[in-house]
Parts: structure tokens; C-alpha cells; sequence
């Protein structure tokens, strides 16, 4: 199977919302998860406000002690300055020293900052006190009093179990907020997906078979699982991750304009302005790469389905020819292409984490040594560094939301382009229903083709209500698309086909299927019991009934006999493996005499059958057949013997046509086939 260049794209914005339109169906869950995703953020920026808080209340260097230890060496030096000054006189040198000693007093700067952060605090948070003063009033749970701040000039003990509680409290509901948004972010993008898989298999359903004709089977079911599975995890963490770490890297660099702001130091805001572009210009061409690397991998993968499907559907053509090994080694090409694909995508995947944390630690690094050079403090390079470091964990989370959305957006492409295939018969908005047959089927000038290939070249005939009109000729000769073409499985190319004199085409594809029943030469039965075979398709039947079709086409016999121990409740396995060749197609007659329908097309019935077995097969058919309007395709000219008109094809065209008595009389090409069969 060829491939066309990949388009790489860095994003389809247009696929990307498409996909998330699927998720519209549940906008309420996915409001809630959203909310939930800001009060991450929220609480994530109450933390992060503590935290200089907290460290300045431990912080040597902020406290009162050092601050009344350097001011007394400084009073020191200067009561001696004072004394040693011999311009002064004694008096004058008394009076000095006791303005050293006693100066005037004033408010301390530092204390009143942390009385004004405390009462921010209370007033922020709507805490049961107040603050007087440097008294503060609790009023709930017990009314008490006490000093904000210490004799030594430190916070007080009350007031930092505050800001520990309002600091863990928020953690706590940062952590529910991010729990809740990924549940409900996650159920949306599994709901979506199984609708997306709901529709994507109801959509392939639909096609027509010329559709069938071109596209492997392995390859659809790989769409339909593989590519969809992609899909999900995309929009299950995509969606998670979207509705949250921007919020979150937002918060982190509010706290950070903030706290440059306070400590009047914009180190890390250039740092961040400088190091952002250097860290997304990698991932972005990264992802161009990964893109195409999956599309690749996808039809990789489609392949190895593929080669699959094949080996297992034509098991006993593999098992009869002994070529176990061929197909082994042929789904080990398939296969460890599929593998080099994977593992490139791999190394891309895996490269771009690491490389972020460089690019971070880097950028660390870097602002380290320049706060060192200026001389910050710790509580300012936590004011500064701990929105930094919470930033980490949601970039991240946007680097593998980069390499979600390229995965996705290549399984994405693959998907919407099947969508947006449409090869189903099309339906007329004014359509009639069909009920039943009541004057006949016209065949009239049907031209046909299969690409450049010439099947139905003028053909015309009728078959008359109750009639039995059945088509012999060579392999190709166009008999089976005649079949084909009055069910309306494929349109003509010119002519018509009528029934009772209206076009199939303006017919109702629902009411025409109804009416006509196909039994084929292979019968198609489901890995389901007997009975449910025989009900397929036929609504809400009685066992009863299920049991009368089955006498009726000569199946009940076998059914019940023992050699099938569950009976009607026997799972006939595989494509029927569990039948004869000849049960198969008894049961495959059970399920058209349920049916009933007025149309009945016979596609080679018993061609592969054994004598005996074609015997009651063919008794079977005469049950079907009675009161019906009867299109049959024959092999063997004994079943059509009886028929009221016989087609003879030839190159697309009808060779000869008539009764069986005339055509033999004729001399001409049925009579030398019906000849052959006779010697044979």
C-alpha cells in the first residue's frame, strides 16, 4: 500500500477543533472540571503568597534579635566616638551619651510590616479577629488576646499557626480542585472517544461495497481501534492538562511580577522573558517532527492489522498449504516495520523532558548567581523561587500536552478523512416506501462498470411477478452485478432498474432491503448461537418461528440430532466454522424464509454442494421460492430447470434467452454447457 508525503504540519487548529467538538455533548461535566481547574490556580497562588511569609518568620536575618544586635554594636562605637572627641566638654559629652542611649522613640518598620501582612491575612481570609494595636482579639473558637509580635521583635506564635493553617488549607484544596479536574476532564475525553468510535463504525456500516472493494479490512479496523485509542488519550489528558497548568503557570508568574514588585528585583522576570522562547522554540520543532513520525507509525500499524486479519480469515488456505511460516515471517516484516516507526517516536518523546529540565535548571542557575551577586536575601529568593519551581511540574505537563495533540493530530487526520468519506447509495428526499412486488422487476439498458472495465453492456429483461428468472454464463460475464444491481448494492451507470415501475433509486433503501432476500453461494453466519443466526435481521421474532424456518429449510433435522449438543443455542463459532458447508447454507435459508420477503435473489445456492447435500438444500429452496419473485444465478443447470425464462450471459451482454426446452432446441450456448454437465 503507497503512501503519500505526510503533511507536517505543526497543527491543524482546524482538526483540533473539530476534536474537541465532541466533547459539547458533556459541557457540564467538562464546566465543572474547568472550574475545578481555577480553583487549582486560585489556591495555588494563596500558597505561594505564604510562603515568604513563613520563611521570613524563621529567616536569622529578618528578625529583631539581629537587628537590636548590630544596632547596640553601633550604639557602642558611638558612645566611644563621643568620649575620645576632646572638643567636647564633659557636660557636652554626658548629654551625648544619653541621646545614644536613650533616642527618641519612633515606630519600628519592620514590626509595623508584619502587623500590616498579618492583618491583610485576617482581613483576606474573613478570620474570627481583629488587630488593635499590636494586640490581636480572636473571637471564635475562645475569646482571647494576645501580642502580634514578640518582645524581641519576631511574629508571634498564633499568628504563624495562621498563615501555616490558611497555607496548608489551601494546599488542601488545591489538591481536590486538581483531583476533580482530572475526572471530570478525563470522563469527557472517554465519553467522546466512544462516541467518536460509535460513529466512525455506524459511518463505515454505511458505505457502499465498491467502497469494501477498495479499502483493506485490516486497515479500517485499525482505524476504528488503534487510531481511536490515540484519540483518547489525547483528549482525555489534553483537555486535563489545558484546563489546568496554564492557570497554574499564570499563577506562578503573577506571584512572581508580585514579588518582583515588592522587592523591587526583576532578575527572574528577565530570566523567564529570555528563557521561555529558548524552551519553546525547541519543542516547537520537535513536534513538527513527532507529527509526521506517528502518521507514519499509524499506517505501520494499520499494516500489521492488516496482515492479521488476512492470515486469520484464510486460516485453513494457510493450514491446507502449510505456509505458517510464510505468513509468520510475512507479519514479521509488517511488524518490525511497525516497531522502527515506534521507536523513533520514542526517541522524540523521551528527548523533549529532558530537555526542558535543562533548559530549567539552566535558567536556575543562572538567576542563583545573580541574586547571589546582589546580595538577596532568603525570604526574597523564596518569594521569587517558589512560583518558579511550582511552574515546573505544569510546563512539563504542556510539554507532553505538545506531544499529545502531534500524536493526536495525526491519528486525527486519518480519522476525519474516513469521516468525511461518503460513498453511501444516496436517498432521495422524496423517496416512496416499496410494499411488496405487484407487477414485475425491469432490467432496462443497464450499462456497468468496475473502473475501466466494461461489465453490463446493454441489458434488458423482465421478470414477472411470481416468476423465476435465472442467469447462467461464464465467470464475469456480469451475472452476479445484475443480482447486485437489483438490490440496489450498487447503482447503474445508465439505464434503469424498476420495480412495478419506479426506479430503484427513488425507492427508500430501507423498504427495498425488506423486500428482497439474497441467499449466496458462502453463506455469511455470525460468531453467534444457530438461533440468532437464523433471527439476524428479521426484529423480534419467537422461538417458535425461528424453529418453523428451520423445518422449512430442512435444517431442524440436523439441528436437534445430537451431533450439535446445545442445539439452537449452539454457537456456530468463526464464520460458521462449526457447520458443514451444506448445514451453513440451510441455516442461511432459514434466516430468508423468516424473512419472507417477496424478492428473492439466489446467488449460486448450491454450487458447493454435494449431491445429497445440494438435494436437500435444494428442497429448501423450494420452500423459499414458493409464491416468490425469484431472480437465481446457477451453476448447475438441473436447479434451474424449471425457471420461466433463462438468461444466457456473455462479455456483458445476453447471448441467448428463454425456456430450458428452447434453449436446448436451440443448439447454442446452453446447450453445449448443459451437454458438458450432463457427460460430466
Amino acid at each position: 500500500m503507497g503512501h503519500h508525503k505526510e503533511d507536517i504540519a505543526p497543527l491543524n487548529t482546524r482538526s483540533l477543533l473539530r476534536l474537541l467538538g465532541y466533547a459539547r455533548p458533556y459541557w457540564k461535566c467538562l464546566t465543572v472540571g474547568i472550574i475545578a481547574g481555577l480553583l487549582v490556580g486560585g489556591s495555588l497562588f494563596v500558597s505561594i503568597s505564604m510562603i515568604p511569609r513563613l520563611v521570613g518568620v524563621v529567616d536569622p536575618g529578618n528578625s529583631a534579635v539581629s537587628k537590636s544586635e548590630n544596632k547596640t554594636s553601633r550604639n557602642a562605637d558611638a558612645i566611644v566616638q563621643a568620649l575620645s572627641n576632646k572638643k567636647l566638654s564633659a557636660e557636652q559629652q554626658r548629654k551625648a551619651v544619653e541621646e545614644i542611649l536613650e533616642p527618641k522613640t519612633g515606630s519600628d518598620p519592620k514590626l509595623d510590616r508584619l502587623l500590616k501582612q498579618a492583618e491583610s491575612t485576617i482581613n483576606s481570609f474573613s478570620l474570627p479577629c481583629r488587630i488593635e494595636g499590636r494586640t490581636v482579639h480572636v473571637d471564635w473558637p475562645v475569646k482571647c488576646s494576645f501580642e502580634a509580635v514578640t518582645p524581641d521583635g519576631r511574629m508571634a506564635w498564633q499568628i504563624f499557626i495562621i498563615y501555616t493553617t490558611v497555607f496548608v488549607g489551601a494546599w488542601l484544596v488545591k489538591a481536590l480542585a486538581h483531583y476533580i479536574n482530572g475526572y471530570c476532564t478525563r470522563r469527557v475525553g472517554m465519553k467522546a472517544v466512544a462516541d467518536m468510535r460509535q460513529e466512525i463504525f455506524g459511518h463505515l456500516l454505511n458505505q457502499s461495497l465498491s467502497f469494501y472493494g477498495k479499502n483493506d479490512v485490516g486497515h479500517l479496523i485499525s482505524r476504528c481501534t488503534n487510531d481511536t485509542s490515540s484519540l483518547e488519550t489525547c483528549i482525555s489528558h489534553v483537555v486535563e492538562d489545558l484546563t489546568s497548568a496554564p492557570i497554574q503557570i499564570f499563577t506562578c508568574a503573577v506571584a512572581i511580577v508580585v514579588a518582583c514588585h515588592e522587592y523591587n528585583s526583576y532578575t527572574l522576570a528577565f530570566v523567564l522573558l529570555v528563557g521561555t522562547p529558548i524552551m519553546v522554540l525547541p519543542l516547537h520543532f520537535m513536534a513538527r517532527r513527532i507529527k509526521k513520525v506517528y502518521k507514519k507509525s499509524f499506517a505501520r500499524i494499520a499494516d500489521v492489522f492488516s496482515c492479521m486479519h488476512e492470515a486469520f480469515s484464510g486460516i485453513r488456505v494457510v493450514i491446507a498449504t502449510h505456509s505458517e511460516k510464510y505468513e509468520e515471517e510475512r507479519f514479521g516484516v509488517s511488524n518490525n516495520r511497525y516497531l522502527r516507526q515506534v521507536l523513533k517516536a520514542m526517541q522524540l518523546e523521551m528527548l523533549i523532558t529532558p530537555l526542558m529540565e535543562f533548559l530549567v535548571v539552566t535558567a536556575t542557575l543562572i538567576f542563583l548567581i545573580i541574586s547571589f551577586s546582589q546580595g538577596v536575601t532568603i525570604t526574597q529568593l523564596a518569594a521569587l523561587l517558589a512560583p518558579a519551581f511550582l511552574a515546573y511540574k505544569p510546563i512539563k505537563s504542556i510539554s507532553k500536552v505538545i506531544t499529545l495533540i502531534q500524536r493526536s493530530m495525526a491519528a486525527a487526520d486519518r480519522y476525519f478523512d474516513l469521516i468525511d468519506t461518503n460513498t453511501s447509495l444516496p436517498e432521495k428526499s422524496d423517496a416512496v416506501a416499496l410494499d411488496g412486488i405487484k407487477e414485475s422487476i425491469k432490467i432496462e439498458d443497464v450499462h456497468f462498470n468496475y473502473g475501466d472495465r466494461t461489465v453490463l453492456d446493454g441489458v434488458s429483461f423482465e421478470i414477472k411477478r411470481g416468476s423465476m428468472v435465472a442467469v447462467v454464463g461464464e465467470t464475469g460475464s456480469g451475472k452476479s452485478t445484475i443480482a447486485n444491481l437489483i438490490a440496489r448494492f450498487y447503482d447503474v451507470k445508465a439505464g434503469s432498474v424498476k420495480i412495478d415501475g419506479v426506479d430503484v433509486r427513488d425507492l427508500t433503501i430501507d423498504s427495498l432491503r425488506k423486500n428482497i432476500g439474497v441467499v449466496t453461494q458462502e453463506p455469511i453466519l455470525f460468531n453467534e448461537s444457530i438461533a440468532s443466526n437464523i433471527a439476524y435481521g428479521n426484529g423480534d421474532v419467537t422461538h417458535e418461528q425461528i424453529v418453523e424456518a428451520a423445518k422449512l429449510a430442512n435444517a431442524h433435522e440436523f439441528i436437534v440430532s445430537g451431533r450439535h449438543s446445545e442445539g439452537y443455542d449452539t454457537v456456530v463459532g468463526e464464520k460458521g466454522f462449526k457447520l458443514s458447508g451444506g448445514e451453513k447454507q440451510r441455516v442461511a435459508i432459514a434466516r430468508a424464509i423468516l424473512r419472507n420477503p417477496p424478492i428473492l435473489i439466489l446467488d449460486e445456492a448450491t454450487s458447493a454442494l454435494d449431491t445429497v447435500t445440494e438435494r436437500l438444500v435444494q428442497e429448501a429452496l423450494d420452500h423459499v421460492m414458493s409464491n416468490r419473485t425469484v431472480f437465481a444465478i446457477a451453476h448447475r443447470l438441473s436447479t434451474i430447470r424449471h425457471a420461466d425464462l433463462i438468461l444466457v450471459m456473455k462479455d456483458g451482454r445476453i447471448a441467448e434467452r428463454g425456456t430450458h426446452d428452447e434453449l436446448i432446441a436451440a443448439g447454442g450456448i446452453y446447450s453445449r454447457l448443459h451437454a458438458t454437465q450432463f457427460q460430466a
